[in-house]
């Protein structure tokens, strides 16, 4: 399983217009195959920067994705919000956890 992390800064004054796109797109990703479902965070600091964490079966199921149209229908509801290129990457599941 693979975590992706994607850190998105939104123009301001569109955060709420975002979160709710968002709402639609989660629900085209979370169909993907090998999705296993994704959550979005917003930042204490800044209210215009957001963390979206979305959970893969591997790097390849989500560039899988990347090439469908479901993609181009998820960049639909988000990309037009985004202040400047999200910034993606992939994390392997926790090695160590502590509480």
């Amino acid at each position: 399983m693979i975590t992706e992390h994607v850190l998105v800064h939104i123009t301001a004054g569109q955060e709420s217009a975002f979160e709710e796109s968002l709402t639609r797109a989660f629900a085209i990703i979370t169909a993907a195959p090998g999705c296993h479902g994704a959550q979005a965070r917003k930042q204490h600091e800044d209210p215009n920067v957001y963390l979206l964490l979305i959970q893969w079966d591997s790097v390849g199921a989500h560039m899988a994705f990347r090439e469908s149209e479901a993609f181009e229908n998820w960049r639909k509801l988000t990309w037009s919000f985004y202040d400047q290129p999200a910034q993606v990457s992939h994390f392997y599941q926790p090695f160590l956890t502590q509480q």
